[in-house]
């Protein structure tokens, strides 16, 4: 791939990281990185009273230091963004969801080619979800302190044990990449790796800002009158708004529970609504008569725009079956060696039995790709063995 990446040299310089807490530092850094074959990045952020994360520190790691960009400090990220552009720099996370997330919030920009090494972790059978600690532990034999997983990242100056904490999450990451990216190429999964990659990039943008089809995510509410189900579309909607507008979580507006209470119970009143199971008095005199309001209204906004239905979950004649097609899936992760969460997940299997038109049935787009040729065929011809057995009883 490269020279190798000294994880040792690097390990040694993470009690004194290099702080970038200007433009023109970050500037001078970013242009030097562009060059390299690949950087490794992490971040620290807070979210526990905002809907959005607010960044406390974007770390890096080259093939000399570990740095730590200050996000409290730095104005322009247009050299950040650039770097995440260059087509020729491999940029390696690990578990990467919440940090992409981060990124794109900042920047408006995610950071390709892209690799991580938990998702590369399970191709290589080393496990499934694998935390940092444990990887690194697995993969260098090195063990890592927990000490800081929870510390408060936006306080100035952050202590030695922040910082030496900080500068270890990414210090280990190019080793690891370059020693899973030669196995992977060995095993012929390289190409798998990446279209895992790609995926999680896709996945990152948010496709519905304004919540209008949050209410899907309530499958318990599928049998909901057209009335009650558009009041759910309708509540959730406001919901995600008004999260955004007041940078709050959702619970803070409404947990999902009182939202499924609050139409099943449907309240006429703010003194009825006050009854509702969980609902603060807060929440009420905030927002109770908005609330009502959309009550009010679900009948006309059903008429008006009728919601999509919620899919209903799959009937208990499947158990049997999807048993079948999860074993048939174990036995094919266990002879590639790979984990068993990474070839096939839930969720493919139940998007694969709703494909079913007029008794046949088709690969889901989750099943595209390198599952298709490692496994998809064999889910299909399984399936129709198993559906044709199911209707012979």
């Amino acid at each position: 791939m490269t020279e190798p990446y000294n994880w040792k040299a690097l390990e040694s310089t993470a009690d004194q990281p290099v702080w970038i807490t200007d433009d023109e530092t970050l500037a001078h850094y970013c242009q030097q990185w562009q060059s390299l074959p690949l950087i490794a990045l992490d971040t620290e952020f807070i979210r526990v009273d905002s809907f959005y994360p607010i960044p406390g520190l974007i770390q890096v790691a080259d093939d000399k230091a570990c740095y730590l960009i200050d996000p409290l400090q730095i104005e322009d990220y247009a050299p950040m963004v650039q770097l995440f552009r260059n087509p020729n720099l491999l940029k390696v996370l690990h578990a990467g969801n919440e940090d992409l997330e981060l990124f794109f919030y900042m920047f408006g920009e995610l950071p390709k080619p892209f690799f991580d090494t938990q998702i590369a972790a399970g191709f290589l059978g080393w496990g499934f979800s694998m935390g940092y600690q444990r990887l690194v532990e697995h993969a260098l034999g090195v063990q890592l302190d927990k000490g800081e997983t929870t510390s408060d990242w936006l306080q100035r100056p952050l202590t030695g044990s922040q910082e030496r904490y900080a500068a270890l999450d990414v210090a280990y990451l190019p080793a690891l990449c370059q020693q899973q990216v030669a196995e992977l190429e060995q095993r012929g999964m390289y190409s798998w790796m990446q279209e895992e990659a790609q995926q999680l990039l896709d996945q990152t943008p948010d496709t519905d800002p304004d919540g209008v089809r949050y209410y899907q995510r309530f499958s318990q509410a599928w049998k909901l009158a057209p009335e009650k189900m558009a009041a759910l579309r309708d509540l959730s909607a406001w919901r995600e708004r008004i999260s955004r507008q007041r940078d709050v979580p959702r619970n803070r507006v409404l947990r999902n529970q009182t939202l499924l209470e609050i139409v099943n119970n449907w309240p006429t009143t703010t003194q009825a609504l006050s009854r509702v199971k969980d609902i603060r008095s807060s929440q009420v005199r905030q927002d109770g008569e908005v609330i009502l309001g959309y009550l009010k209204m679900a009948a006309q906004s059903a008429l008006a725009k009728p919601p999509a239905p919620i899919q209903r979950p799959l009937s208990y004649k499947w158990n049997k079956p999807l048993k079948a097609l999860k074993a048939l899936s174990r036995a094919k992760a266990e002879e590639l060696d790979i984990a068993p969460e990474v070839l096939l997940r839930k969720k493919d299997l139940d998007a694969l039995i709703r494909t079913e038109k007029d008794g046949q049935y088709s690969l889901p787009p989750s099943l595209s790709g390198w599952r298709k040729e490692v496994i998809g065929e064999a889910l299909l011809s399984e399936l129709k063995v198993l559906v044709n057995k199911a209707e012979m009883l």
